[in-house]
């Protein structure tokens, strides 16, 4: 499961391991909170409404790209996230992720990625307490009334870089302990994003960090259900146990 904060985020920084994934045979999902209304790059929207429509559909357009299993777009307001509710948001993310049982989590750290977006930040910090919180019968108790049950996701990682962007805020990003080779799904990963046309003004700098991110996605191990040091990874599922179909 990836949860991310605007449309196009589930193809700049997990498109790769989306793809690669789904076809090693894992069910795959993606939960953005926005619809990215408040973006600068608009297209030829005419309203923050239209806009937002739009912006679904190029979501669903890349999702089938990926091959996502499911997608879903939320409607918390784009660029707002740090005025929201944490309560509220964390129970709609605990929910999902008690329905779609997910063994791995990959969301942004705190930093707010390589963009610094605040949005991105926020996102980490509801991600992360969903993530622990879905695991624990004393939380969001009500869930339970209609047949949900707790789960435990095995594992949750942090999207990081080699790299950062010396025309934004600064960031410290989580180092990096797993490494995943995307190198047959690059040209994938550039057509999905490619997508989402209202943000064409993006595509030339996208490409260029791809290009210098090389054939790979990095992730940060930020938690885990098995303790222990931390290794170097090239498989964000090992050491996950099998217990269902792997999501």
């Amino acid at each position: 499961m990836v949860i991310t904060a605007h449309p196009d985020d589930e193809a700049g920084a997990f498109g790769g391991s989306l793809r690669l994934y789904h076809d090693r045979g894992v069910e795959t999902f993606v939960v953005c909170l926005t619809p990215g209304q408040a973006a600068r790059n608009r297209g030829d929207a005419k309203s923050d409404h239209e806009l937002a429509s739009t912006r679904r559909k190029e979501f669903a357009a890349s999702c089938e790209i990926l091959k996502v299993t499911r997608g879903r777009v939320l409607d918390y307001p784009d660029g707002q996230l740090y005025r929201q509710e944490l309560y509220g948001v964390v129970r709609e993310l605990t929910r999902c992720i008690r329905e779609l049982r997910p063994h791995v989590v990959l969301t942004f750290g705190a930093e707010g990625a390589v963009t610094a977006h605040a949005d991105h930040a926020m996102v980490s910090v509801y991600a992360t307490l969903a993530f622990h919180w879905a695991a624990h019968n004393n939380r969001y108790p009500d869930h339970f009334t209609g047949g949900l049950q707790p789960h435990r996701a095995q594992k949750l990682y942090y999207a990081s870089a080699g790299f950062t962007l010396p025309d934004r805020q600064p960031v410290s990003l989580a180092p990096y302990s797993a490494t995943i080779d995307i190198g047959s799904y690059l040209e994938t990963k550039i057509q999905a994003f490619r997508s989402h046309t209202t943000q064409a003004p993006l595509f030339s700098l996208f490409e260029d960090r791809i290009a210098r991110g090389a054939r790979k996605e990095l992730f940060h191990l930020a938690a885990t259900a098995r303790p222990g040091p931390i290794a170097q990874e090239n498989d964000l599922f090992a050491g996950v146990e099998d217990g269902e179909s792997k999501k």
